[in-house]
């Protein structure tokens, strides 16, 4: 059975039932779910783009530098999940590792919003180096999260239910997200400046210590020591001797780089270019996203189930390359380009989400997974978004400094149109080479999404009745 007819949780204890898996995994995966969804809305307000991030930023004094900088450094610390997913692979200790580095990570969080009261002196850094060198601190700690919590699930879920398992978590957090960054703008716009951070980072690091709590109350499965320590440079040999690994961190890495070109600026180019106030970016950013995701991440978790990740992440990447398009039409006082770029983004970069998260879990033994994440986050976070996010700030600087692209099109818009440019280019080469799980064809998905024939005699009978 590969269709859900259902929507709440009997759904999900329909494709429980499907994989026949045992009640401890249930309630396992569905710890997991709590889990995912508290640390997403901790990622609301404590992403490096976000509207909380970019205000707080902003007030310190950041600029385009440290506004990449503030996004790139959570990717540069990715290069610990190396060492990280050595230490799990020796002793095995996942659950110990994200209830003690996982918290203090989080726990730093509570700290950001009383940074403005360090000085109120404009001309004063002190503040926004406070402020970089905490998220780099939380950063580091937080580095032994991912390489933890990924193959964990990976052992509790079986790959015939993962996609459709991910897509019915995606639209639970996509709902609560809408839900949440609406009140987290509102927020924004209300509260006094004094407090209003402090009130919206307490709350933030809170949901991230609820995150990592969560993974306190799922069982472990194969933790084990690793029997065969495999030496350091054995194991990078033998990962990247893997070559569909290589192929899915290759194409995601460079995904990440093209997209972080622009991708990182454009909340601030919102606020600060278009002259949108928090509950606009929220309403016709977040929100839009999240309405669009609920929409479509269940269709999107089935493609990836019947014809495969390498299919999906085709067809999606193509469509969420050129969405970004839209800001250049964007004016002062303008919403459309952010909710058309948002809501259409969305449809499709649903999708690829699901498919690399899939791609990645589908080409990496159970030997040694936490090794395979580690080096895929590491490179994906430090080539491609970090690397992407700081040269994408060096190219606004320098056009800033030099003068280029001034009036109606502008040094941002012209970041966009190379970002769109590359990232569809790099989806047509890259993508169609690699491996799938299914003999499907990208056009198979196309299909997928089309409206059979029936659907619309329905549609007609229907009209015709009323």
């Amino acid at each position: 059975m590969l269709k859900l007819k259902k929507k709440g949780p009997g759904a999900l204890r329909l494709l429980y039932d499907e994989a026949r898996l045992q009640p401890h995994v249930r309630r396992g995966l569905n710890w997991i779910m709590g889990g995912n969804l508290c640390g997403t809305l901790h990622g609301t307000i404590c992403a490096g783009g976000s509207a909380a991030m970019v205000g707080l930023a902003g007030l310190l004094g950041a600029g385009d530098m440290e506004f990449g900088l503030l996004v790139a450094i959570p990717q540069i610390a990715a290069m610990l999940q190396i060492p990280f997913s050595m230490l799990v692979n020796k002793t095995g200790k996942r659950k110990i590792y994200i209830l003690t580095f996982g918290v203090i990570s989080r726990l730093i969080w509570l700290l950001f919003g009383f940074l403005p009261l360090l000085s109120n002196a404009p001309e004063n850094k002190l503040p926004l180096y406070t402020l970089i060198t905490l998220l780099g601190i939380s950063s580091a700690c937080g580095a032994a999260i991912n390489v933890c919590w990924f193959p964990w699930f990976s052992e509790l879920a079986p790959i015939r239910i993962r996609g459709r398992w991910l897509s019915y978590r995606d639209r639970i957090i996509a709902v609560a997200g809408l839900l949440f960054g609406l009140l987290v703008a509102y927020l924004l716009d209300v509260l006094p400046i004094e407090s209003k951070y402090i009130v919206i980072f307490l709350v933030g690091g809170a949901l991230g210590v609820m995150d990592m709590i969560c993974f306190g109350f799922v069982r472990e499965e194969n933790v084990k020591p690793a029997e065969n320590k495999l030496q350091f440079r054995k194991s990078l040999g033998e990962i990247f001797r893997n070559k569909p690994f290589m192929r899915i961190t290759a194409m995601w890495t460079a995904w990440c780089f093209t997209a972080n070109l622009s991708g990182a600026y454009l909340t601030p180019y919102a606020m600060n270019v278009m002259q949108l106030d928090f509950l606009q970016i929220t309403l016709f950013g977040t929100v839009a996203a999240s309405m669009a995701t609920v929409l479509i991440i269940s269709k999107w978790g089935r493609a990836v189930d019947i014809h495969g990740s390498r299919n999906v992440m085709l067809v999606a990447g193509i469509g969420a390359s050129i969405t970004p398009i839209f800001y250049l039409l964007s004016t002062p006082g303008s919403i459309w380009p952010t909710l058309l770029h948002n809501v259409i983004g969305a449809l499709f970069w649903s999708g690829t989400n699901l498919a690399a998260n899939s791609m990645q879990l589908s080409n990496t033994p159970n030997e040694n997974r936490p090794m395979y994440i580690a080096v895929f986050s590491c490179v994906t976070c430090l080539v491609g978004t970090a690397l992407g996010t700081m040269f994408g700030g060096t190219l606004l600087t320098m056009a800033q400094a030099n003068h280029w692209f001034e009036g109606g099109f502008d040094r941002y818009m012209a970041l966009i149109t190379l970002s769109v440019v590359l990232r569809l280019g790099l989806t047509l080469i890259l993508v169609p080479g690699m491996n799938n799980e299914s003999d499907s064809k990208a056009m198979d998905v196309v299909k997928f999404f089309i409206p059979k024939r029936d659907a619309f005699s329905k549609i007609r009978s229907f009209r015709k009745r009323g």
